[in-house]
């Protein structure tokens, strides 16, 4: 083997290292070799084809990391977007690429995504380059359902790889987005600690929608832990504390919650906790269960679905 021999395989070498194992026709030949070298590392089962125009330095099942890079590469320019830029090792490999590009083949397990302006959003220099953190959680949780949007915001903040505010100047950056004034909504809720959010859809979802009766909001309640307000109260006898925290507890703030349930006992009230999922993904259930905890309580409580295919039992209530 010559020198250049050497050099391009030298090349091939750091390419295959960089990249996990993964490397493209177009940098073969850029780095000096040509297709029967190719062919010759196909035969020997040194290389095995992933993608066309794409290869792999071993014949056996390619890691997540060498199916992204192999995406990319094969819809080059490309970066992963959506999960898979979040490094969600799922069996879809999602690419990006600009919006003015010729429609590409998709292989199996990936999909292509045309965008504008990708060099702005994007991260080239990473190994497999991707779109900005922010970028993809934002696009995740605007193709999420209510509660998967808020569970894809809250934990890309709980992983400290963004922040509240940072995904909020990627909204405020873009000029359609489908329920923007919600989105801005969890994400101010998640900078501050509170639970609006949580709280409005209790009130139209649960409680006005299945006519149950009219709790009272924010009353202040003395204790032994301090003055406290309570999220919503049904006469003397129920409390609905909303718990909207979206990240993992601390100790403190269970104590909190414990001492402030105790000290609801002791007056005499039930305390039923809630969050996100129960008002967001199962509202006509938990309005059953509610209803079936006042009438306990002696609170007269008759209902209604609130629409087609509701489960609320309106006559099992009144019953």
């Amino acid at each position: 083997m010559d020198d250049k021999g050497r050099a391009a395989d030298a090349e091939i070498a750091e390419v295959l290292g960089r990249q996990a194992g993964v490397i493209s026709r177009r940098q073969v030949l850029d780095a000096g070799r040509h297709d029967p070298y190719i062919r010759r590392m196909l035969r020997r089962n040194e290389w095995a084809r992933i993608h066309d125009g794409v290869y792999i330095d071993h014949t056996g099942s390619p890691s997540w990391q060498q199916r992204a890079w192999a995406a990319v590469l094969y819809a080059a320019p490309a970066v992963l977007c959506l999960e898979s830029a979040m490094q969600h090792e799922g069996p879809v490999i999602h690419v990006a690429v600009e919006r003015n590009r010729t429609a590409l083949v998709e292989p199996d397990g990936v999909r292509i995504h045309h965008v504008a302006h990708l060099d702005q959003r994007a991260l080239w220099h990473l190994g497999p380059p991707r779109l900005r953190y922010e970028e993809a959680a934002l696009d995740v949780a605007c193709r999420a359902a209510e509660f998967e949007a808020i569970a894809v915001l809250a934990d890309a903040c709980q992983s400290r790889r963004t922040t509240a505010p940072r995904l909020m100047a990627v909204l405020e950056s873009r000029r359609r987005v489908p329920r923007r004034r919600w989105l801005r909504a969890i994400l101010l809720d998640i900078s501050e600690g509170t639970c609006s959010v949580l709280e409005q859809r209790y009130l139209d979802r649960v409680e006005r929608a299945h006519g149950l009766p009219r709790g009272s909001r924010q009353n202040r309640s003395a204790s032994s832990s301090g003055v406290r307000y309570r999220d919503v109260e049904y006469g003397k006898r129920l409390v609905i504390e909303l718990d909207g925290r979206l990240f993992h507890d601390s100790a403190t703030a269970r104590n909190t919650d414990i001492e402030r349930d105790l000290d609801a006992a002791v007056d005499g009230r039930w305390t039923v906790r809630l969050s996100y999922q129960q008002v967001f993904e199962r509202p006509c259930q938990t309005a059953t269960k509610i209803a079936q905890i006042l009438r306990r309580r002696g609170i007269p409580v008759s209902g209604r679905p609130c629409g087609p295919g509701c489960r609320y039992p309106a006559a099992d209530i009144a019953a």
